[in-house]
């Protein structure tokens, strides 16, 4: 019985050392022995992928790259939790894109929990962006009124300051980060508007108050058609004007009816037909064609043909600004690529010392009860040269 007794024990003893040294030797012989490693962290991008990163900006998609880090359940970047793709994670790599939110706190560390409830540190940074600046629902608004500017990190605490000096009172801002709205002060004048932020001062590709190439005005009318359209004084139920006099049109279109509300011939409009900038003529791409609309009742028929640039005569067929749009009795900022524009005549748009034929014509299948008011039809460029 003793014998029988000690045959087991050796036997179990033999198994246990036996799976201690399997083990061992399976550790043994991973990387690191088996344990979580970061070698360094690259950028994803194959052309530059021999680049090493010590920090990143928000949004950015990293590569990773180490040993035994297949069992990542989570990544965090300073005190924010990144989305994890399971199969982007493999025993050598992680791809992982750092969150965009801003941290609260800061640690410059990468941290990877594993399955086990293990971490790993390592020391990186996130770069936060500096303000992004794309565009405003309306380029004008007066003093008093509440600017809408559109763009990315817009972060507490910031400020807008407009061509003139002065600053704007910031309303809010979204939970996104990239709205934010602003009082517009008095004094501000026509030009670039400045948004800071602790982590960057940028300015706007685009004017507010933009009073640059106007081609179509009213003020004070010239051209061929329809001074009876154009609004001096608003009063009770007109919308409120934003730059001096602007064109309404309140009237019922039916379709294919031939309405011109604006424009003429080089000579019929005067010195304001010669505002588009040989630039844009020569390279339509770099500049966009913008105005300022306000519909009363929805734009939801008929056809708004746009003639700009043109220098020889008029197109009845091009641009087409097409519905719908409606901007609920507000005024908004259209903007169109000019080169859209240029390409829609069929033929090259040219030079012309003595101005262009301009015109906006409502001419399109579809009635439509038209309410609409129209200002500062301008063609500007899309970039400001530093």
């Amino acid at each position: 019985m003793k014998k029988a007794y000690k045959l087991i024990l050796l036997l179990t003893l033999s198994i246990v050392l036996a799976g201690i040294y399997t083990a061992c030797t399976k550790s043994d012989s991973l990387p690191n022995n088996g344990e979580p490693l970061v070698k360094y962290v690259r950028n994803t991008d194959p052309k530059i992928s021999d680049s090493l990163l010590v920090g990143a900006f928000q949004g950015n998609l990293v590569a990773i790259v180490g040993e035994n880090l297949k069992n990542a359940v989570e990544v965090w970047f300073n005190d924010q939790k990144a989305s994890l793709t399971p199969t982007y994670v493999t025993d050598k790599s992680i791809l992982v894109s750092v969150p965009t939110p801003i941290p609260l706190t800061i640690t410059n560390k990468l941290k990877i929990v594993f399955s086990n409830g293990k971490t790993l540190l390592y020391d990186f940074k996130v770069q936060i962006s500096e303000p992004v600046v794309s565009s405003m629902d309306c380029e004008y608004v007066l003093p008093n009124g509440v600017a809408t500017i559109h763009g990315n990190y817009f972060y507490a605490p910031m400020s807008v300051t407009f061509a003139g000096g002065v600053k704007g009172e910031v309303q809010s801002i979204s939970t996104d980060n990239t709205i934010v709205k602003v009082k517009v002060p008095a004094g501000a004048l026509p030009g670039q508007i400045t948004v800071t932020t602790n982590f960057g001062v940028t300015k706007s590709d685009f004017w507010f108050m933009d009073n640059r190439n106007i081609f179509i005005s009213s003020d004070p009318f010239t051209g061929w058609w329809n001074a009876s359209f154009v609004v001096s004084t608003p009063g009770a139920g007109d919308p409120p004007s934003i730059n001096g006099n602007y064109i309404r049109v309140k009237k019922f279109i039916g379709g294919w009816s031939w309405i011109e509300a604006a424009g003429g011939p080089p000579d019929a409009m005067g010195a304001i037909s010669k505002n588009i900038p040989d630039e844009a003529i020569l390279k339509p791409s770099d500049y966009n064609l913008k105005f300022e609309v306000n519909t009363v009742k929805p734009y939801n028929g008929n056809n708004i043909v746009i003639n700009a640039g043109l220098s020889s005569d008029f197109n009845n067929n091009a641009y087409n600004w097409k519905p719908p749009y409606d901007t609920k009795g507000q005024w908004q900022t259209v903007t169109i690529p000019f080169d859209e524009v240029a390409k829609s005549y069929g033929t090259p748009l040219s030079l012309n010392a003595n101005g262009y034929y301009t015109r906006i014509l409502f001419f399109g299948g579809g009635d439509l009860d038209c309410d609409m008011s129209f200002d500062n039809f301008r063609v500007v460029p899309k970039v400001i040269k530093k």
